[in-house]
């Protein structure tokens, strides 16, 4: 029976991760993937879905600069737009492979196997793996789980991943459908939206159960995407419910009631079903491994399962379902089994960025949990207008906004920027977050001009009472207020 230190169990971004950093500690390390390196994470999930929003964003700001040419806007090959994505996809997984291989050239040769085939823990110890090459039992000290997880189906709606997609059968698309329908407002949901309608060739439909898309934000991001959408066509049905789903003709037939007690059918060409995901543990395991469940995924303690030896990361956790999160985890979780974690693991300063338009990222605390959580805050804004890398850009919508503790020291909880290289905009005040720190440290900071980070420093600054724009003299373009259970009050100088 082969032997090994770590068996690490799917070769998603968490699980390659939790790999190579295996190795960096000279263990014998084997990893199991079911289907294709790289997950879902690589073929339809993160790399794929961007590098569609980035085709769209491309799109939609080329034919937008085509009335200062006199020019009307071409037509959008969608099979080249497909193949683009592929090859994206492709480069990636090509990478991850050519770097397993190099490995055997390097000093960290035989440290690493990779295996293609479906593993089963039959004890704690002991992994059943079927592969093409038949069937063999290998012994492992310890285990990671990285099996990650896929969109969550609705029993009443035919998904037929032609008609009615989730995102996973968005790669089987022949052509951009003249119209789409997609059920969930929330992340996901709301990027295709973006996407499709973006490329100009679809008119998208979006149902939202509540009153407002990405119900977890705060209301004055939620108002700048909802406004660019609908700006695009897209119509969303707020405060409605599906009523039902239907493949009807070879076409969608939805129907929905508000909340005024209204129903209304419409007609469509696609659907796209995007209410959420959930972990790949079926048939992970026998009876005799004791890894308890709740309903959201794989129990655990900073990545350690309620089994001493086996650990789980990525999306089969109940944990922030990202793939820099899930990264994050796999190399947590080897160094809790090896070695000694400096800290302990925590997610108050992950970076998020949602591919919307335009852009949001964020880092922390927003002001919906804020409030939720009774923390009094200091909240600041600053309108791209004021920035000079927008103004020159020609792209002034979005505004920063910065949280922090309602006192002396002014802490980071948190910070959202929506608008043109929101991504890049983040680290800094992450950074500062993880370090428990205030603000004076950015306040001084000589930043490249013209950059979207200026706009940081100038919040900073008002917070401290000397910015160079006053918020008394620009009235909506910079706002600078405290909140104590619930109640703003304007902060003058």
């Amino acid at each position: 029976m082969e032997k090994y230190d770590l068996v690490v169990i799917g070769a998603g971004p968490s699980g390659y991760a939790a790999a190579m950093r295996a190795m960096d500690f000279r263990k014998k390390v084997l990893l199991v993937e079911k289907t294709r390196i790289g997950g879902a994470g690589v073929t339809n999930g993160a790399l794929s879905s961007k590098t569609w929003w980035e085709l769209s964003r491309e799109t939609y700001l080329f034919n937008k600069h085509l009335k200062r040419y006199d020019l009307s806007a071409p037509g959008v090959n969608y099979q080249e737009m497909r193949q683009e994505v592929r090859q994206a996809v492709i480069e990636r997984r090509s990478m991850l492979t050519r770097h397993m291989e190099l490995l055997e050239e390097s000093n960290y040769s035989g440290l690493l196997t990779y295996q293609k085939g479906t593993a089963r823990l039959l004890n704690n110890h002991e992994i059943e793996i079927i592969s093409d090459e038949g069937t063999e039992v290998i012994y492992t000290d310890y285990v990671i789980l990285a099996t990650g997880s896929r969109p969550r189906k609705l029993p009443h709606i035919p998904i037929d991943e032609k008609i009615i997609l989730t995102s996973d059968g968005i790669e089987h698309l022949d052509d951009f459908p003249k119209s789409m329908v997609i059920l969930g407002a929330g992340v996901i949901g709301c990027e295709f939206a973006t996407i499709f309608s973006g490329f100009g060739q679809t008119k998208v439909h979006l149902i939202d159960k509540g009153n407002r898309i990405l119900p977890f934000e705060d209301e004055d991001v939620v108002s700048v995407i909802e406004r660019n959408m609908e700006s695009k066509g897209v119509h969303i049905h707020r405060s409605s419910q599906l009523v039902r789903m239907d493949i009807v003709d070879g076409r969608v037939e939805y129907e929905l009631e508000y909340d005024s007690g209204e129903k209304k059918i419409y007609h469509v060409e696609k659907a796209l079903v995007s209410v959420g995901r959930i972990p790949n543990y079926e048939g992970l395991w026998s009876d005799e491994v004791d890894i308890k469940l709740n309903n959201r995924g794989i129990e655990d303690e900073e990545t350690q399962t309620s089994v001493s030896n086996i650990y789980a990361v990525g999306d089969i956790t109940s944990d922030i379902a990202l793939v820099n999160v899930g990264e994050l985890e796999g190399r947590h979780a080897v160094e809790k089994i090896f070695g000694k974690p400096k800290r302990k693991l925590v997610y108050e300063n992950i970076s998020t960025i949602m591919f919307l338009q335009p852009e949001v990222a964020g880092v922390g605390l927003n002001e919906t949990q804020a409030k939720k959580k009774g923390i009094p805050y200091k909240v600041v804004s600053l309108d791209y207008s004021v920035i000079p890398r927008a103004v020159a850009k020609r792209i002034t919508q979005g505004f920063i906004k910065l949280l922090v503790t309602n006192d002396e020291e002014m802490k980071i909880l948190g910070m959202r920027v929506v608008g043109l290289h929101a991504s890049s905009a983040i680290q800094a005040v992450a950074l500062l977050i993880n370090m428990d720190k205030g603000i004076e440290e950015l306040a001084e900071c000589v930043h490249p001009h013209p950059s979207i980070i200026e706009g940081i420093q100038e919040c900073v600054r008002m917070l401290l009472g000397k910015s160079m724009f006053k918020p008394e003299a620009l009235p909506g373009k910079l706002t600078c207020r405290t909140c104590c259970d619930g109640v703003y009050e304007d902060i003058l100088f």
